[in-house]
């Protein structure tokens, strides 16, 4: 396991995988900035409804009072989305490197695996449905986690956990997917559950670190694809996926 996640970093910045990453992180930046901006508009609006409301109500304070009011409630928004931020991008990640998996895996197995047959691409449709489920999942997961972020760090050791079983069974599974149908998939990751959980803990503590995490689509799908490699063995025949 610890070799594999050596191999996912040392191939990370390969001028093979290069152009990859630069499209992982520009598109998980851009929809970062997206969330954001969208996040920071609807608060700052409510913050200001808020206001206007409290002024009619209550009628204690100029306008100009309620108005600074606002104005500080949207900067302490604004703050809040950027530590939002890096809590959403497991989640973010997740959905980006549905767009990508196929070709860090045609890389990572070209590199490492020339004698045995390549893996057949995924669908575009089911990659994506893909991201999107784990997307909506990690999602979940944070507001669950939420109320449990004050209590001495206890949210964070929930989000780590909960990031090595999701992502760890998402990129397996994506891994899994170029050679076996998708019951086949989740039957095997099933089966290996507690193996693979203890691997996702390699990909949680990798998005675990701001900025580097952007890369986390190239470092999980390369490290699932060793990981897979080592748990099925040799496999030459292909599946064939409708067309």
């Amino acid at each position: 396991m610890i070799e594999a996640a050596i191999k996912a970093l040392s191939q990370m910045f390969a001028p093979a995988l290069r152009r990859v990453l630069l499209k992982a992180v520009g598109l998980a930046l851009i929809l970062i900035v997206i969330i954001g901006i969208l996040m920071q508009r609807f608060l700052a609006a409510w913050a200001e409804a808020g206001a206007n409301w409290a002024e009619q109500a209550t009628g204690v304070a100029p306008h100009a009072a309620w108005s600074a009011l606002a104005w500080i409630l949207s900067i302490m928004a604004g703050l809040g989305i950027i530590t939002g931020a890096l809590f959403l991008m497991p989640a973010v990640t997740a959905f980006v490197g549905s767009f990508f998996v196929d070709e860090i895996a045609d890389v990572v197995e070209r590199e490492h695996y020339p004698a045995e047959s390549p893996g057949r691409g995924l669908p575009f449709l089911l990659a994506l449905v893909e991201g999107l489920k784990i997307a909506a999942l990690a999602l979940l997961v944070y507001l669950c986690a939420l109320p449990f972020v004050l209590f001495a760090g206890l949210g964070i050791i929930v989000l780590y956990l909960a990031n090595a079983y999701l992502l760890g069974r998402e990129y397996f599974e994506l891994a899994a997917m170029r050679f076996r149908p998708p019951h086949e998939a989740k039957v095997m990751r099933k089966t290996n559950s507690v193996y693979l959980f203890l691997a996702g803990m390699f990909i949680s503590a990798f998005v675990s670190i701001p900025i580097v995490n952007l890369a986390t689509p190239i470092f999980a799908m390369a490290f699932m694809v060793h990981i897979h490699k080592r748990l099925s063995g040799k496999r030459t025949e292909l599946i064939e996926w409708p067309r």
